[in-house]
């Protein structure tokens, strides 16, 4: 059975979709086959997979959530032979107000993954920022979760919130999900209190966090607006090499389980 990692953090701007495309990119590579999902109403996981939100709007994770087409009808396939996608629309801000009846409606996205989970290794979920219904739909569908950290002290204090949010997922709907591990992004090694929250960040959750460290990379943002995970942007890169790292650390720790 595939494994599904949802990729959170309530605070923006933290890398959570460069991480997240970036991983599925990496992992489809190391021949795994994966499957990501753009859990987000900005949809940029969508974009930064060159396609459109606009393009299609009819078959979205916003109509798999309502029910109106089969989970099916919404896959497409990637530049990467191993990688497929579930695109976003902005009309998936609208399915929180109409699910809001529905009974057990923390679990829907659960529910509509049932019939494709064991065709992939890996299913990559992409969050909103928010914490609302979509994103405990994510949790809830998960097995674990990938936190992207940026180093920096304000950033540290917001974790509070989102682990709050875990647990009470953890005691309620899913008590089966565990932390995937923290995922330090934007590091840049001349800032003295990059290196100090990293430090802080090992002291206080020690294994969790992956031992793999995202640098900041020009390469690396410039990878979406081409449409392009970085390993098909920019091969020799720092963030090529980095998120290699990360999805070989993934699937190391996974083998141990």
């Amino acid at each position: 059975m595939g494994k599904v990692i949802a990729i959170a953090n309530q605070k923006g701007g933290v890398g959570k979709t460069t991480t997240a495309i970036n991983l599925a990119a990496s992992l489809a590579v190391l021949e795994k086959k994966v499957l990501i999902i753009d859990a987000d109403p900005q949809a940029n996981t969508t974009s930064g997979l060159n396609f459109s939100p606009d393009n299609d709007q009819k078959r979205t994770l916003y109509e798999v959530m309502i029910g109106t087409i089969d989970i099916h009808d919404a896959l497409i396939q990637t530049e990467l032979s191993n990688l497929q996608m579930i695109p976003s629309h902005i009309n998936l801000v609208g399915a929180e107000i109409e699910m809001i009846e529905t009974p057990e409606r923390e679990s829907i996205l659960k529910q509509r993954l049932a019939p494709i989970r064991n065709d992939y290794d890996y299913i990559i979920i992409d969050c909103s920022p928010s914490l609302g219904l979509i994103t405990i739909n994510s949790l809830t569908a998960a097995d674990s979760v990938m936190i992207p950290v940026q180093p920096e002290f304000f950033a540290l204090e917001g974790l509070g919130k989102l682990l709050q949010t875990i647990r009470l997922v953890q005691n309620q709907v899913n008590t089966g999900l565990t932390i995937e591990g923290f995922v330090v992004t934007m590091f840049d090694g001349r800032t003295k209190v990059h290196a100090q929250v990293v430090n802080e960040l090992r002291e206080h959750f020690k294994d969790m966090v992956f031992k793999t460290i995202i640098q900041r990379s020009i390469r690396l943002s410039e990878a979406p607006s081409h449409g392009k995970p970085i390993i098909l942007y920019d091969v020799m890169s720092n963030g090529t090499s980095n998120y290699m790292n990360l999805a070989k650390e993934v699937l190391e720790k996974n083998e141990k389980q």
